[in-house]
């Protein structure tokens, strides 16, 4: 990933107080504040965790994308953690007066020479490789495990050279752990350059997040050797604490940075699936409401085809058949079996907004209650319930798509029948009412005298999926809504008791 300003701004606030430390520090680093034989193996121990923690994580990074300077950064943090504990197991004090591996005075500085010598460099190769786009030809894995054998392989043989043949080797100290030979400041110095060297090549190559921050890690081990050049290697100094202090600080910065930046990825990937989900709930249920909806609504003109059926046979079966009359109810038929599909057309619209586009136009809302009526003729003669209008708009008009307006006043006026059907037919009265109001806004208001809805269900009855009915599925009242909002209308519910209800729809007048 490429590196943003807040990266950028996090990575110079760290050098920052690096360099603040280092100047509070300076005028004291030759101090010599007392000898603490547990603080190279804590401290170091410390440190050779993070790093092949760090590592481990890289390769883990490897396995996703196989990139091969991706090993050497990886192989480099192998390095620096095996020398960093091999450091720690030959330091005079630690866990032995005189160190569990290798002479006192010169193997550990020699294992100090190898950790800040081949991490370095590893960082070198991957600033040269990484730009290349070079991908092993072989598997993940079998690159994973080549590069640990060449790296544990290049390991083991150093280290023997540090603990067996140290006697061979140039010497760092002679006469005592408190004064150094002229090579040490020598390695120092060259140290300090091979750090610059890498720390300037990654500089003009910086490109990701991984680069920044192994910048940073580069500049918090030059304290090492500055401190030392500055003021001699003498063990146990201020300076010398100070330096390992760095140095724990530069094996965690990576590390610390590629946890937070999982994490942060691990929740955006958290994050996406949970909307993907719910993405794939929201497309199930708006094919459960659609298949619903239709099914809802194509049942009012499915029952009075049935009921007309009935009646035509009926009527074909008196003595002498009423043919006439069977003929008009079989033209009732074929009007109500298209209304069925002009309901399906409508429905499915409502689910598919961004395609459908509205017939609309200029409308008489009463002559579309007109129309219903006609339609629900047999089912309130059947129901016994008294219809009265009041119609007293004259020629105003909305404008809508005649059949989605004309659903709405037909789920309306059925509702209201279902709502008289416990009550006694003598008490049945259906009134439908149109005025305009002072907002010139042309209402329709559907009245009827049954058991009213509940004063706990009157602010929900609007909500999708919430019905008061035994057998409802809740989504005609959800969708007649849905319908006069399109056409900047208002469906509310004017008054509900005991002695019935009042639903009102609210359009405005055409101009």
């Amino acid at each position: 990933m490429p590196y943003t300003v807040p990266h950028r701004a996090v990575a110079v606030g760290v050098v920052v107080v690096l360099l603040a430390v280092s100047a509070l520090i300076l005028p004291f680093v030759s101090r010599q504040p007392g000898r603490i034989d547990s603080f190279i193996p804590v401290v170091q121990t410390v440190m050779s965790a993070a790093d092949l923690i760090t590592a481990t994580l890289l390769f883990a990074q490897y396995a996703v994308q196989p990139h091969s300077a991706l090993l050497a950064v990886a192989g480099g943090y192998i390095f620096a953690g095996s020398f960093a504990f091999l450091q720690t197991l030959s330091f005079p004090g630690s866990y032995a007066p005189n160190g569990l591996i290798g002479d006192v005075y010169n193997t550990p500085a020699w294992f100090f020479v190898l950790w800040y010598t081949t991490f370095p460099l590893s960082i070198l190769a991957y600033a040269l490789m990484k730009d290349r786009g070079k991908t092993s030809r072989l598997s993940t894995k079998a690159s994973i495990a080549i590069t640990l054998a060449w790296v544990f392989g290049t390991i083991a043989l150093l280290s023997f050279l540090a603990i067996k043949e140290t006697k061979h080797l140039p010497q760092f100290f002679t006469t005592g752990l408190m004064l150094q030979t002229p090579l040490s400041n020598q390695f120092n110095i060259g140290l300090s350059l091979l750090g610059c060297l890498v720390l300037l090549v990654l500089f003009v190559r910086r490109r990701t997040v991984l680069d920044l921050w192994l910048m940073v890690t580069l500049f918090a081990a030059l304290p090492n050797f500055l401190v030392a050049i500055y003021a001699g290697s003498t063990r146990f100094s201020v300076g010398w604490y100070t330096a390992r202090g760095f140095a724990l600080i530069a094996s965690c910065l990576l590390l610390a940075v590629l946890v937070t930046e999982m994490t942060v990825l691990y929740s955006r990937l958290a994050s996406a699936l949970v909307m993907q989900r719910r993405e794939r709930a929201n497309r199930i249920d708006s094919i459960d409401a659609a298949t619903a909806a239709i099914a809802h609504e194509i049942r009012s003109p499915l029952g009075a085809i049935t009921l007309d059926a009935d009646t035509a046979q009926q009527q074909l079966a008196a003595q002498p058949p009423k043919v006439d009359e069977a003929r008009a109810i079989l033209k009732d038929i074929g009007v109500a079996s298209l209304r069925v599909n002009e309901t399906i057309a409508s429905v499915r619209a409502l689910f598919k907004d961004a395609a459908y586009q509205p017939a609309v136009a200029l409308i008489s809302i009463e002559d579309i209650a007109r129309q219903v009526l006609r339609l629900l003729q047999h089912e309130l003669q059947f129901n016994e319930v008294l219809v009265a209008t009041e119609f007293r708009t004259e020629a105003t008009f909305v404008r809508a798509d005649p059949r989605q307006l004309q659903q709405v006043v037909l789920n309306l006026l059925k509702n209201a029948i279902e709502a008289m059907v416990s009550i006694p037919p003598s008490s049945r009265r259906l009134t439908i009412e149109t005025r305009i109001d002072q907002s010139s806004f042309v209402q329709l208001s559907v009245q009827d005298t049954g058991i009213g809805v509940p004063p706990p269900e009157q602010k929900r009855i609007f909500e999708p999926f919430h019905t008061t009915k035994p057998a409802g599925m809740g989504l005609g009242l959800a969708i007649c809504s849905t319908i006069i909002e399109r056409y900047e209308g208002r469906l509310f519910l004017s008054k509900s008791g005991p002695q019935g209800s009042t639903f009102v729809i609210s359009l405005p007048v055409a101009r």
